[in-house]
């Protein structure tokens, strides 16, 4: 049976961490309630182990990943179990160290008790709870849900990291391989093949074309290596301010769309992230026009960031979802069809969800294909890169011993 690990206060407002052995995290809330108890969070001690301690909540200054999620969830957790909302703002308040996090909470509990909606309260709070936090927030409020609405809400902040996660983590192996490599060719041509040249030319024997001009190269790397250093740093410095341009951005983001394997790839990314924002709002009575407002912003390519706002105008004007975002012709066609159905159906926010579960899974197997194929390859053409260069520089030592012999 699996271990979970658990927080509640008793009876005397005191808070309880524990284990327990429990075929569920809903078996572990209800035998805490038995005992008197209120269940504040429940989980695997494995996911546990993982996430850290509530402390690491409030580690850093603002409210984000998992600390938003956590503190989330655990708000929901006590709305849940019947605690009024200031109550269960002033038990978050006992917990965190950091004083800033401390401050942040007690405003929002002041700004609550003072009758002011969550809502509110989160929005003033300088931007560190985001527009979709504070809109989802306010439709739990008018819909009498608020507990619900937190829940779905930790659930749609869980999953849109583990789709992040899953994309950086598919990057990080072959962002490491180019480094490694790439710095232990410089390595090579900087150091060790001028060591040859400086053979070669005591020697004075003809050499083959190839093999001066590697070796030229690694002159080159060894008297202006600062600058090999430099120039890369230059170009990222250039490009990042470039992309700040909104029409470098444009252009930059459509002509990543028009690659032949980029391009499928990063309209399926974010054909996930809008679906399942737009579900959850939908789901949550967000009107689609405000909603579609608010998802909009989820999106990082500036391109599918206008069709949603085309769409948007088409959808005021009477027109459907789906043929108002099939007018871009940039969304994948299978997405357009299942909201299609959704529309049809009346069930527009669930069919929004299966189509962001479809699209975040094919996303997955998509990355999984990708770096499957990408690091055999860079790994191939580096090693062939260094071993060109080894070959160059042992041609002529070689051809030079058996003249010799």
């Amino acid at each position: 049976m699996p271990v979970y690990r658990y927080k509640a206060l008793n009876p005397r407002g005191e808070v309880m961490d524990g284990q327990m052995e429990a075929a569920s995290d809903a078996e572990v809330v209800a035998r805490l309630q038995e005992q008197g108890h209120l269940p504040m969070e429940a989980r695997l001690a494995s996911e546990s182990q993982a996430i850290g301690n509530w402390r690491s909540l409030f580690r850093n200054d603002s409210f984000a990943g998992d600390r938003l999620i956590q503190f989330t969830q655990q708000l929901a957790t006590l709305l849940g179990a019947g605690q009024p909302l200031d109550r269960s703002l002033s038990i978050l308040l006992d917990l965190p160290d950091d004083a800033r996090a401390r401050d942040t909470l007690a405003d929002v509990r002041d700004a609550v008790r003072g009758g002011a909606p969550l809502s509110t309260a989160l929005e003033r709070q300088h931007g560190r709870f985001s527009k979709l936090y504070i809109n989802m927030v306010r439709a739990g409020e008018a819909g009498g849900s608020l507990h619900v609405t937190l829940q779905r809400l930790a659930d749609y902040l869980e999953r849109s990291r583990a789709l992040k996660g899953r994309v950086v983590n598919a990057l990080i192996y072959p962002a490491i391989l180019l480094v490694v490599v790439g710095f232990a060719l410089l390595f090579l041509l900087g150091y060790v093949v001028p060591q040859f040249a400086q053979m070669y030319d005591s020697l004075d024997v003809a050499l083959p074309w190839f093999t001066g001009a590697v070796l030229a190269v690694g002159l080159l790397v060894r008297d202006w290596w600062w600058l090999l250093l430099l120039v890369p740093v230059v170009v990222l410095v250039w490009f990042e301010r470039k992309r700040r341009d909104p029409a470098f951005r444009l252009r930059l983001d459509g002509w990543l769309l028009r690659q032949k394997f980029v391009g499928p790839l990063l309209a399926k990314l974010e054909t996930s992230r809008l679906a399942r924002t737009l579900g959850t709002l939908l789901g949550n009575g967000v009107p689609l026009l405000a909603a579609m407002g608010i998802a909009r912003n989820v999106i990082f390519n500036r391109v599918l960031w206008q069709d949603v706002d085309a769409a948007a105008e088409q959808v005021k004007n009477g027109h459907g979802l789906s043929s108002s975002l099939a007018k871009g012709k940039r969304f994948p066609r299978l997405a357009l069809q299942m909201i299609q159905v959704g529309e049809e159906s009346g069930e527009l926010d669930g069919m929004l969800m299966k189509t962001a579960d479809t699209f975040e899974r094919e996303t997955s197997q998509a990355m999984e294909r990708m770096l499957a194929a990408l690091v055999p390859l860079v790994t191939l053409v580096l090693a062939s890169v260094v071993g060109l260069v080894i070959i160059s520089v042992l041609v002529p030592l070689y051809d030079l011993t058996n003249a010799i012999g």
